[in-house]
């Protein structure tokens, strides 16, 4: 069901949202958080149906900021859309579309409709604010999700982030990394158990997670991590290819056609195994599971993409 409140207020819907419930018992009530979700009003569609589905591991409030390119100085509205039962998975869905004054202050717009005594998460499916801890609805929430590769500027995105870094900020690009990690963190708990001695990660010029991921190997394996860029726009996009090297052989893994991978390694069957390009579902499911601040993602990006670290590695460079 939807229901439209065109030229409302925040009080209003508030007790609209009262009135379905007792007219229809279509509203879930053991809701574990409220989901903020700021995006243009053009990928809208796509961000609520992720939402939705996520929202079935995750009953919550979802509260979704829909902003228009519209001026500064028109009339001052509040125009509201409220989805439930079959058009809201297991949630509710506020949709708010703020125009002139009234979209100054979007703060003051969802804190009359956040869940009383529920964790708060902010999620900007495109582009996200410089330092999203002190943004509007970043200064209410717990945990903070932004998507590097929705940037105009994905590596340039990553060292933001780490220089305005806060616990409880994680992105996108990290969490598509899950399947990734699992599957080296399984082939390296393997004999024989000699060291790597270099590695290499082949991926997308605009793939901020090809980056993560060879950060991560840098840091975990304390050896030389080639970066390997491909052209844009091949048919296997993000993360394409690890080479593990070691005195006993190399170990790779590669992924020529979307969601299947290739697994070589020495005196072994080579293998296909699943390794697909993670949804937004998939993404927004996991990072909902932990409310609290995500230590290995946030020790990741400030020590290999804060310009302080880039400082004490040129220095480094520059002493050899």
């Amino acid at each position: 069901m939807i229901k439209n409140l065109p030229n409302t207020t925040t009080s209003k819907i508030s007790r609209e949202l009262v009135t379905i419930r007792e007219e229809g018992g279509a509203v879930a009530l053991g809701r574990v958080l409220t989901l903020l979700v700021q995006t243009k009003f053009s990928g809208i569609e796509e961000a609520i149906l992720a939402a939705n589905e996520a929202s079935r591991a995750h009953p919550c409030r979802i509260i979704v900021l829909a902003d228009e390119d519209v001026p500064s100085n028109s009339e001052p509205r509040l125009d509201a859309e409220i989805r439930v039962g079959g058009d809201a998975g297991a949630s509710e869905v506020i949709v708010l579309s703020a125009y002139g004054e009234a979209a100054s202050d979007p703060e003051s717009l969802v804190t009359g409709l956040l869940l009383p005594d529920a964790p708060v998460v902010a999620w900007w499916p495109g582009e996200a604010p410089v330092k999203p801890s002190a943004s509007a609805i970043g200064r209410i929430a717990q945990r903070r999700i932004t998507d590097a590769a929705n940037q105009s500027n994905p590596q340039a995105w990553l060292s933001s982030l780490a220089d305005n870094y806060v616990p409880g900020d994680s992105d996108f690009a990290w969490t598509r990394l899950t399947l990734w990690r699992a599957q080296l963190a399984a082939v390296l708990d393997q004999p024989p158990y000699d060291p790597i001695t270099k590695v290499i990660v082949t991926g997308a010029s605009d793939s901020p997670s090809t980056d993560l991921l060879a950060a991560w190997l840098t840091q975990k394996l304390a050896v030389e991590v080639e970066l390997v860029r491909t052209v844009r726009g091949e048919a296997v996009s993000g993360i394409k290819g690890v080479k593990l090297l070691r005195a006993s052989g190399e170990i790779e893994i590669i992924r020529n056609v979307p969601d299947v991978a290739t697994l070589i390694q020495p005196s072994q069957p080579t293998r296909d195994i699943n390794l697909p390009r993670r949804s937004l579902r998939d993404c927004l499911i996991e990072d909902l599971r932990r409310l609290d601040s995500d230590d290995a993602f946030g020790n990741l990006i400030v020590a290999g993409f804060s310009s302080a670290s880039k400082k004490s590695a040129a220095g480094k460079s520059a002493g050899k």
